[in-house]
């Protein structure tokens, strides 16, 4: 039987060996989490799960969509003998949502989050060539106040939340590491300078070894051993120059990339560690309301891509669908996503790195965004900001990642106090700015913009009438642009002059299936749906101080059908049909010709 999702889970952070532990493990629902008491860590479990696809699923072979409190699996591993003296560490791209991992009955790890990757150093409980059994717990509770992006509380997907996922949702797989090793790193460019700059965080480091850095491009080697001694500082930065004749630049639909071969040396030159990446050198700057790219105005035609299929929920049926995914988003004229919902794998990002598509990378912090038992919106909880800062610290090193958004559609009427929420808001902004200072973050995508120094600004609107949607957002010319409201009252600080976008709008409903939804009045034909999607995209593209949109939705999703393709992603709309109507400049494009 072949593994599902076979493919290297991190290609920007890539050693040689390694193994896939997808496929069969042992599985059993804990409905009242009364696991540990009844010997489930000990004895064979009551059924099988196709890992990495959550038991909600039905390509897991378990396809329950009741609420399950927890979920236990279990599995044999032969860990290899070649790996003898090196530690053992277990990876997980993510389990939703509170993981607690024991390997030949010992506890070697915990997680929270069901967004975010973690691993486990499991040396302490393995030996090379010896069998080891891994047992994993996940608790999900319906109704914690906990990330969940577009995962619903109710037994169906009503509206806008679609099927739980519960569990393991991507790869899990193991590799053998060195004692000194590189940790993680963290690669800025500088166009300006021609320059990478590349950080390195070094695992169980000796003042006298030295970090090396090779940098390839299509032609061969470009930049060979460039290196720095531990002792120096305690995390390593080569600074690396790139020649003018092999300066490549990152742009949207030309995602060049450069290789990048890091090497922990030892002091008589044992080579220690050896890891693969890659990088782009693109720039990326503001210009009073413009957001440039490389020094050029861009203006962002993005699409919501909610990562969402039929048959696997939030987990990538293949690798060929996520690049599927991406080639229909170009097909049609756009140039980018906002990865909408949930933190999307590493694997998607990678995609987007070599395609040139510019992506706007969220959390999926909608678990909030329901009333809670007081009436009101519930507060999120400390694994928010905790979530958000693995993200933005995985996924950073990204060209294709042109901004960040902790949150998406929080809603709190001003007050003359200080919420919570407002606390976590501003914990998730800051977060992020000091982890990435080289992009923009927005506070929070639509709705209640609570950081005057959010570094751009945005409104919701699925207004579907085109001279109604231009009356509305004409505003933004007088530095009063449609701000979202609750039943007009203010629920943002006021607009400050940032660049501004609308990131979410258009959703067209068209379905020849009853019991579908989408915004408005559902057209009457295909051509009423191109003529109203030309209208609504022509307002955003004449406007002068619109660095961007962002349309509502790549495919349709459960009931909601406003996609370009359909759910399963069969053809639905004539995608050169609306690349035409986007690809001509924008005014904010052409107002320097």
């Amino acid at each position: 039987m072949s593994i599902p999702r076979p493919e290297y889970p991190r290609p920007q952070f890539e050693r040689p060996d390694w193994e896939n532990l997808n496929g069969t493990w042992e599985f059993e629902i804990d409905q009242a989490d009364t696991g540990v008491e009844r010997g489930l860590r000990e004895r064979p479990l009551s059924s099988t799960i196709t890992v990495p696809f959550a038991p909600e699923s039905t390509a897991s072979g378990v396809g329950i969509r009741d609420q399950l409190t927890a979920v236990w699996y279990r599995r044999h591993w032969k860990v290899p003998a070649e790996w003898q003296g090196r530690r053992i560490m277990l990876h997980f791209g993510a389990v939703d949502h509170d993981t607690t991992v024991w390997v030949n009955g010992v506890e070697v790890g915990r997680h929270r989050g069901g967004f975010t990757s973690f691993s486990v150093d499991t040396t302490a409980a393995v030996t090379a060539g010896s069998d080891a059994i891994v047992v994993v717990r996940a608790r999900d509770t319906a109704r914690s106040p906990q990330a969940r992006g577009k995962q619903g509380r109710d037994f169906a997907p009503t509206g806008t939340f679609y099927p739980r996922t519960t569990g393991i949702w991507q790869t899990v797989w193991a590799e053998p590491v060195p004692h000194r090793r590189i940790g993680s790193l963290h690669i800025i460019p500088s166009l300006a300078r021609g320059s990478f700059s590349i950080r390195v965080v070094i695992r169980g480091a000796r003042a006298a070894d030295t970090v090396q850095v090779v940098v390839t491009d299509a032609s061969g080697v470009v930049v060979g051993q460039d290196q720095q001694a531990l002792g120096q500082d305690f995390t390593p930065e080569l600074v690396v120059g790139i020649a003018s004749a092999h300066l490549h630049l990152w742009e949207p639909g030309r995602g060049y990339l450069y290789g990048l071969t890091v090497r922990l040396v030892s002091e008589d030159g044992q080579v220690l560690d050896q890891v693969a990446s890659y990088a782009g050198m693109r720039s990326i700057a503001v210009d009073g309301t413009r957001v440039l790219i490389n020094g050029k105005p861009v203006f962002q035609r993005l699409v919501l891509d909610q990562g969402y299929w039929p048959d696997t929920l939030m987990t990538a049926p293949s690798d060929a669908a996520l690049v599927a995914d991406i080639a229909t988003g170009l097909a049609a004229g756009f140039n980018g996503a906002r990865a909408h919902q949930k933190v999307f794998e590493e694997r998607y990002l990678y995609h987007a790195d070599r395609m040139g598509y510019l992506v706007w990378a969220e959390f999926g912090d909608w678990g909030v965004n329901e009333f809670g038992p007081d009436g009101w919106y519930q507060t999120p909880t400390i694994s928010f900001v905790t979530q958000w800062l693995e993200a933005v610290g995985r996924d950073r090193n990204h060209p294709a990642i042109v901004g960040w958004c902790p949150l998406n559609e929080f809603q709190e009427r001003i007050t003359d106090r200080i919420t919570d929420m407002d606390d976590v808001a501003r914990a998730m902004f800051l977060g992020a700015k000091l982890a990435d200072p080289t992009r923009p973050v927005l506070d929070a995508s639509g709705f209640s913009h609570r950081l005057v120094e959010s570094d751009v600004y945005d409104s919701h609107s699925y207004e579907q009438d085109p001279e109604c949607f231009l009356a509305e957002q004409a505003g933004l010319a007088e530095g009063t642009p449609y701000v979202n409201t609750d039943g007009g009252h203010a629920i943002s600080v006021p607009y400050a002059g940032q660049p501004y976008f609308v990131s979410e709008f258009g959703g067209i409903h068209w379905s020849s299936d009853a019991d579908t939804w989408g915004y408005g009045d559902e057209v009457s034909s295909l051509e009423e749906l191109y003529v109203r999607f030309e209208g609504l995209v022509n307002v955003l593209l004449e406007d002068p101080n619109m660095f961007g949109y962002c349309y509502t939705q790549l495919s349709d999703v459960e009931s909601e059908h406003n996609g370009i393709v359909r759910y399963d992603r069969s053809s639905k709309l004539d995608l050169e049909r609306l690349r035409q109507v986007q690809t001509r400049p924008a005014a904010i494009e052409r107002r320097d010709c």
